[in-house]
């Protein structure tokens, strides 16, 4: 399925243009400096935006950040954003996001003309805001949050996180077409480290399964820093750099500070990207599906109302893996070549291996992750060196799965 949306009039989704959202930085706490926005050039600022490609426009009028010092309360908040939609509405040619966790800021600001709200607590901070989005029926960023904003810990978390939102909307009425998934890139909790940021950027394409417009927030982000070692105002080129990759693996929607240089990195991004494989006619409509990881499969099959059981059962079927194994011997190439064959797999190996001519071979190795699990099972009863072998496919899959073998470097 196409992810094809009308947010207020703006199309946004597969087919269409990366859509670009500027940030107006209001909050003298933030953590970027050289982004905040005084109450008296805010529409300057706006409208240079859009000149430079921005459709929408998110109004922060208090820090995020969760460092952020001091904490401001909600009045304040109010009055600076209050102040900010009085200069803009009507007077920019765009939508209005405003990034808030409270329900009272997210009201007040829609009748005030706001188009969106930008919760970074997936309606974790305040109960009402829920109630808030469904009453009014208007857009809403959702960031992956269990408890407090940002505080999944791993792709694993993050897709969790955002099912449950999405569950959590759908009982409420809420159209969860209307809804814009945030997988909270970031230091939002101490102890989330840069490489689960490395991941989420690396895994984005997994976030497509929710079928749901996917929002990047990386602008000038400590993960950013973690590899540059540079303050806010030096990181835009790694940003642009991890802006590129999320591009690429399907984000419709770039939440920035810097929309001249992000624009061109976009669209180059965005041209490379391939588009999705999908075809209707009448009623019927067929997809063409990358799952790269099962959970992923899982998330998908639930979506579609197949039993918790059932997608547990056939998640592992739905990625096929290619495993080479070097220099081994022709017997040992031979069995196990038998194994993956008898589990609906099958494996590739040199022509003198089948007719025993050479006593060493490499072998490539095809299946499910289910049939190679089977396999390894099988393998690890044989005789040679095949319990040997089993092991490192097993270490192979593990090594696959595993967060800090994957993103962390040595310094």
């Amino acid at each position: 399925m196409v992810v094809d949306v009308n947010i207020c009039g703006l199309k946004v989704g597969d087919e269409h243009p990366v859509r670009l959202m500027g940030v107006i930085n209001l909050s003298k706490e933030s953590f970027y400096k050289d982004s905040v926005v005084s109450t008296d050039s805010v529409l300057e600022v706006a409208q240079r935006m859009v000149d430079n490609g921005a459709t929408i426009l998110d109004i922060g009028a208090r820090s995020t950040w969760p460092l952020a010092n001091p904490v401001i309360g909600e009045k304040e908040e109010l009055n600076r954003m209050m102040s900010a939609l009085d200069i803009l509405k009507d007077n920019v040619d765009a939508l209005i996001s405003v990034d808030t966790v409270y329900a009272s800021v997210a009201e007040e600001s829609l009748k005030q003309g706001a188009d969106i709200v930008n919760d970074v607590s997936g309606f974790t901070t305040d109960p009402h805001m829920i109630d808030v989005v469904a009453d009014y029926d208007c857009p809403a960023v959702v960031m992956a949050s269990e408890e407090i904003p940002g505080d999944p810990i791993g792709m694993d978390a993050i897709m969790a996180s955002l099912a449950t939102i999405i569950a959590k909307a759908n009982a409420r009425g809420i159209d969860t077409n209307k809804l814009i998934l945030d997988p909270a890139i970031g230091k939002w909790v101490p102890e989330k480290d840069p490489i689960y940021d490395f991941e989420t950027i690396d895994q984005f394409e997994s976030l497509k399964v929710f079928q749901k417009p996917l929002l990047a927030a990386i602008s000038r982000k400590s993960c950013i820093d973690a590899v540059l070692h540079k303050p806010a105002s030096e990181r835009l080129y790694g940003s642009l750099a991890a802006t590129a990759i999320v591009v690429h693996k399907g984000a419709h929607i770039i939440r920035t500070h810097d929309i001249p240089e992000t624009k061109d990195v976009v669209e180059v991004a965005k041209a490379m990207r391939k588009r999705e494989s999908f075809v209707k006619s009448g009623d019927f409509e067929v997809s063409l599906m990358d799952i790269t990881h099962p959970d992923d499969a899982e998330y998908l099959m639930r979506s579609m109302s197949v039993t918790g059981t059932g997608a547990k059962v056939m998640k592992n079927k739905t990625v096929s893996k290619v495993i080479r194994v070097n220099n081994i011997t022709t017997t040992e190439a031979l069995i196990i070549k038998q194994e993956i064959l008898a589990r609906g797999g099958d494996a590739a190996l040199e022509r003198d291996a089948v007719s025993h001519e050479t006593e060493k071979t490499d072998v490539l190795i095809i299946g499910t992750i289910l049939q190679f699990e089977k396999l390894v099972h099988k393998l690890s009863f044989q005789a040679r060196q095949l319990p040997l072998i089993a092991e490192m496919i097993a270490e192979a899959f593990e090594n696959d799965m595993d967060v800090e073998h994957r993103y962390l470097r040595e310094t």
